[in-house]
């Protein structure tokens, strides 16, 4: 990646902070994932105390991710609103159905929308971006119900054309691994529990903490299935790391532990949702 984004690039930039204006105040869904950071950087840029920032903490979002947000919103002098979304209490979402993301979303931003009222916000945010349009996405089916607005689609910026003006723009995030909830995990009909979660997210940690750079571990009862990038391959499989690897999951409750020979892809359970 060039240390300059393109002209293209800015362009899609200029057309965000247009946008954001035209929304006089608004309430940011905040996960300081990389396309909210950008989001929220970027509606602060464009309507100064305008904005508020919103964080939902559950047992399916990392410490690691909350601590993040809070210190960018400290830093950036943004006001910050925690809210608590437990997941597991929405009727149905437990046993993990395909709309599981919808049921979330929904009940996330009717919080969020109740935040936004209070501190007389005009609009509500949330960060997708033009690529999010060609997987399966039941949350943006939420999103377009309770009328929450998508600036970064609505300016065509993808998650390249994010990273490059985050990078240009000095943000943290420009480079940081994508992130999706540990949910997301699970393969669909398999019950989400917290124990689970905690499974999870433990194991992610892990490699994160051991140097992987993209990771998602997938649970199959309790089977784990890591996804790295393939040039991480040999890391993975490295002795040391492989013994410490094994170890450490089953020391967390998995029984197997497995590499996913085609690598880190997002989305990877919705695979078996194409020939439904």
């Amino acid at each position: 990646m060039d240390n300059q984004p393109s002209q293209a690039q800015l362009s899609k930039y200029s057309r965000l902070i247009e946008y954001l204006k035209s929304l006089e105040s608004v309430a940011v869904a905040f996960s300081s994932g990389v396309d909210s950071t950008f989001l929220l950087y970027a509606a602060k840029a464009a309507l100064g105390s305008n904005v508020i920032a919103v964080t939902a903490k559950s047992c399916s979002f990392p410490q690691r991710e909350l601590n993040e947000a809070k210190a960018f919103c400290e830093e950036e002098g943004i006001r910050h609103f925690i809210c608590e979304s437990e997941e597991l209490e929405i009727e149905g979402f437990a046993q993990n159905p395909t709309n599981r993301c919808y049921l979330c979303k929904h009940e996330l931003f009717e919080k969020i929308q109740k935040i936004a009222a209070s501190e007389g916000m005009a609009a509500i945010a949330e960060g997708s971006n033009t690529d999010d349009n060609g997987d399966y996405r039941p949350g943006l089916q939420a999103v377009a119900e309770l009328g929450v607005k998508s600036p970064l689609r609505c300016a065509e910026l993808s998650k390249a054309d994010i990273r490059a003006l985050s990078r240009h723009f000095g943000l943290p995030t420009w480079n940081k691994q994508s992130f999706a909830c540990l949910s997301s995990r699970f393969v669909y009909g398999e019950t989400i529990s917290a124990e689970k979660l905690g499974m999870v997210d433990k194991a992610e940690q892990l490699l994160l903490d051991m140097g992987f750079h993209q990771v998602r571990v997938r649970i199959h009862g309790s089977l784990a299935r890591i996804e790295v990038m393939p040039e991480e391959f040999p890391k993975l499989i490295q002795e040391e790391n492989r013994v410490k690897i094994t170890a450490a999951f089953r020391g967390y409750g998995f029984s197997y532990v497995t590499m996913d020979l085609t690598g880190y892809r997002t989305g990877s359970m919705n695979e078996v949702l194409k020939g439904l």
